[in-house]
C-alpha cells in the first residue's frame, strides 16, 4: 500500500506541475462542468496483457460540479485527490467523501460518479487500466431513483 501510494504521489506531483497546455482536454460539459485533461495514454509494454492499457486524467472540478453516473467496460478507475475533496458514489459501496491525499477504486463494470460537494475547487488524478482496448472508454449509466 505504501508503495502504490508513493507512486501516486509521484504522479500527482508531475500532474500538478505540468503545465495546462501539455495536456488534451477529452471532456468539459458545459457551463463549468468537469473538466478532464489526459496526461497520460500508453499501451502497456512487456507486461502480462490481461492489461492492455492505462490512461492517465487529471479531473478538475468546481464546486457543485459532478460527473454523471457512468462505467467502464473493462476498466477499473482509481481516483487520488491532489487538492478539495471529492464525493464518490459507487453502486454497492456507498458514498464517500475524498480529501486532498486520499484515493478510490472504482472496480471494472460497476457504475460510480464523482461530484464536488465542498465550497472550493477539486482537482484529482483518475488512472483508467483497460483489458479491453476495443470496448468503450466510458458507458453512461441510468440509474432508477
Amino acid at each position: 500500500m505504501t508503495l502504490v501510494r508513493r507512486r501516486f504521489l509521484r504522479l500527482a506531483a508531475a500532474a500538478v506541475a505540468a503545465p495546462a497546455t501539455t495536456g488534451i482536454v477529452l471532456a468539459q460539459a458545459p457551463q463549468g462542468g468537469p473538466k478532464l485533461t489526459q496526461i497520460l495514454r500508453n499501451d502497456l509494454q512487456a507486461q502480462d496483457q490481461k492489461v492492455q492499457e492505462t490512461v492517465v486524467n487529471v479531473l478538475e472540478m468546481a464546486p457543485g460540479v459532478g460527473a454523471p453516473w457512468h462505467m467502464h467496460p473493462a476498466a477499473q478507475e482509481i481516483l487520488f485527490v491532489i487538492e478539495g475533496s471529492l464525493t464518490v458514489e459507487i453502486e454497492g459501496q456507498g458514498t464517500k467523501v475524498l480529501k486532498a491525499g486520499e484515493i478510490a477504486l472504482m472496480p471494472a463494470e460497476v457504475p460510480h460518479l464523482a461530484r464536488n460537494d465542498g465550497i472550493g475547487g477539486a482537482r484529482a488524478l483518475v488512472t483508467h487500466s483497460r483489458a479491453d482496448k476495443e470496448k468503450p472508454f466510458v458507458v453512461a449509466v441510468k440509474r432508477a431513483t
